[in-house]
């Protein structure tokens, strides 16, 4: 793994000043947070075989300390060897309500049940007791993507609520090295640039205003 290290540990006990795209960020998720969509962002990776690959995910906060964001993944889905052979993506978020967009690329780090950095795994413990039973649920069904040999059985019975993550979970953070932030209604458009590219999400932004 390549972008969430044990210098987490290190950008958590500094006290410093959150990227200066997080406050619109949080402003738009206050603003837009009656829509349960508002929650939902477009992860694009790139493919093996060069083409692009894109996909809904869920918003599962912030890494704590960090300018990292969380989302959640099954092992078995494509994206994860799509990240182990190009871990830089990009998302795009879009709140209907403000008319204001977010693309936000940088590097991805997929964690395992085989992840050996404790930091990590508690990350991921914490990701899995955070979610909701059925979402949980989901980890324990058939391989993604393969034809389907029988309906969907009850799975409920199967999971104790107090089971820690199943070998399918993934936790998925993507720590970002650039913002492209369009906002409709004012006419207004900004690009924020980390100078410092470094394995945790620290450093200085630069911030620039440009032509929407």
């Amino acid at each position: 793994s390549s972008s969430t290290t044990t210098t987490i540990a290190q950008a958590q006990a500094m006290e410093r000043a959150l990227a200066p795209w997080r406050s619109l960020l949080a402003h738009s998720l206050h603003e837009n947070s009656a829509l349960t969509h508002s929650s939902y962002l477009q992860l694009a990776t790139v493919r093996p075989d060069g083409r692009p690959a894109n996909r809904t995910v869920v918003y599962r906060d912030f890494v704590e300390g960090t300018d990292m964001i969380q989302f959640t993944t099954d092992i078995r889905s494509r994206k994860i060897a799509e990240i182990q052979n190009n871990p830089v993506g990009e998302i795009c978020w879009y709140f209907t309500d403000s008319w204001e967009q977010f693309r936000i690329q940088g590097v991805l780090d997929v964690i395992r049940g085989s992840e050996t950095n404790k930091m990590k795994l508690n990350l991921r413990e914490k990701a899995w007791f955070a979610s909701s039973m059925n979402l949980r649920l989901q980890f324990m069904g058939p391989h993604p993507k393969l034809p389907c040999l029988t309906k969907n059985s009850e799975l409920q019975a199967q999971l104790d609520p107090e089971q820690g993550p199943v070998e399918t979970f993934c936790l998925v953070t993507l720590n970002p090295e650039e913002v492209d932030y369009v906002n409709l209604k004012e006419n207004r458009r900004v690009i924020f640039k980390r100078t410092e590219k470094t394995t945790v999400s620290i450093g200085q932004w630069t911030e620039m205003e440009v032509n929407p």
